[in-house]
């Protein structure tokens, strides 16, 4: 339980970094590539057994892990591109409401047993979700539209489920370090390749806030992994209940931290979402 506590509060501060970029004038992704180098260099100072390449290349889980890296900033690119098209409210939804993959996940593939209290409290968790992320703006989508969502939504379910599917792969706890450094280093490398080719249209240059952005924004990723792995590994909860709370409680106390650091504003829709948050959870816990 301490595990997935950890994870949720780092996972929460990446939100409120996310929120400073804003109103720091941080470039999001300039800042997003750097976090995640940080994150990796991060990653291998917790890693303390001698490695090779050629024996991580060797492990049962290093090629699915390299190409969930390269999903991570794939996803990530086309949710900026979700928030800039149709809103921020869309893009926060599809990429909230995704933990039913990885739910629906374990409990095919692993037999993950759900009692029915379980499965009230998930239901619920998918309604809290949208309420606390809706806004009062009416959102308008066209068919041809929903592909964006659609992909966010996809992408990052299969980042969540693939963490579980290559969790399970003969993965010691003392390889979660050296699995992280994969990831990031991944991400970070395709990241630097998108900066690359785009660099005909805007000249690189290296800017200080978007490096000290990353700095701060690196090290609690890194952590919110870290610890995500760990409760994947508890002997109480499985991953369908891990994965609910976790996602669930990081809306609910983002959603605190809005209001009490940048005096955000919630309508009721909000409100009734934070209370049916609570309620799930209680009912994915406890029962």
């Amino acid at each position: 339980m301490w595990d997935l506590a950890m994870s949720i509060l780092f996972s929460s501060v990446l939100f409120v970094v996310f929120k400073l970029f804003s109103v720091l004038k941080i470039e999001t992704f300039y800042a997003i590539v750097a976090n995640y180098f940080v994150a990796g260099l991060v990653s291998t100072f917790f890693y303390t057994k001698e490695v090779s390449t050629y024996n991580l290349s060797q492990k049962s889980w290093f090629w699915g892990t390299l190409a969930l890296g390269i999903l991570f900033i794939l996803v990530f690119n086309v949710m900026a591109k979700t928030a800039q098209n149709l809103g921020v409210s869309v893009a926060s939804v599809a990429t909230k409401m995704s933990f039913v993959i990885p739910v629906v996940f374990g409990v095919w593939w692993y037999q993950e047993k759900v009692t029915l209290l379980n499965a009230m409290g998930i239901c619920l968790a998918v309604v809290a979700v949208y309420l606390c992320t809706l806004k009062d703006q009416k959102l308008t989508l066209e068919t041809r539209t929903l592909l964006l969502p659609l992909l966010v939504f996809l992408g990052s379910g299969f980042i969540d489920a693939g963490i579980k599917f290559l969790q399970e792969q003969q993965m010691e706890p003392t390889d979660y370090p050296l699995f992280s450094t994969v990831v990031f280093f991944g991400a970070a490398g395709t990241g630097s390749l998108f900066m690359l080719v785009n660099s005909h249209k805007r000249p690189l240059k290296i800017n200080i806030k978007n490096l000290l952005g990353g700095i701060i924004l690196g090290v609690p990723n890194y952590f919110s992994i870290h610890f995500l792995l760990r409760a994947l590994k508890s002997e109480t909860l499985n991953s369908a209940s891990v994965f609910t709370v976790n996602n669930v409680a990081i809306v609910l106390l983002s959603t605190l931290l809005g209001i009490v650091l940048f005096k955000e504003r919630l309508n009721f829709r909000n409100w009734t979402g934070v209370l049916l948050a609570v309620v799930s959870i209680l009912l994915v816990l406890l029962f």
